[in-house]
């Protein structure tokens, strides 16, 4: 089984992704991760896009992806699930991650960002600081046994 887990950085996928890894037993690739695979890019991206098409109905991965154009190496059958967050809070645990500062260039590109995978199809919507990530587990684990 796949899951992809993708939204704007600081929305929760990671926490996501780490909960649900522990309950289904899955690997967790992130982003460029799949550079692992091969030392050339477009061969590395082939051999993860073959590896997450193989895990349909076998191992259980999670890819967690933060840039849209990452968004077509997610199989056609696998789960989505969508992670949000008001401006706000992305640039309040931006700036944690940056030591209590956010650069003015840094809160211009999250403001840039903000909202562009809204619109994307997805199965599960977790807007952060709404939803309880059990639940969302749950939510995720049932579509996962259907």
């Amino acid at each position: 089984m796949v899951i992809g887990i993708f939204g704007e950085s600081c929305t929760g996928k990671s926490t996501l992704a780490n909960q649900l890894k522990d309950a289904i037993n899955a690997q967790i690739f992130t982003g460029k991760d799949y550079l692992r695979l091969d030392k050339n890019e477009a061969a590395a991206r082939l051999a993860f896009q073959k590896k997450l098409q193989e895990a349909v109905s076998g191992e259980n991965i999670i890819y967690v992806i933060a840039e849209k154009e990452h968004l077509p190496l997610l199989p056609e059958q696998c789960i989505r699930v969508l992670t949000t967050a008001n401006l706000e809070t992305i640039k309040s645990r931006f700036a944690q991650r940056m030591h209590g500062n956010l650069p003015a260039p840094v809160a211009a590109m999250l403001e840039k960002k903000h909202g562009c995978f809204d619109e994307l199809p997805h199965h599960v919507h977790v807007a952060s600081g709404e939803s309880d990530v059990e639940e969302v587990c749950r939510k995720i684990l049932e579509l996962c046994r259907q």
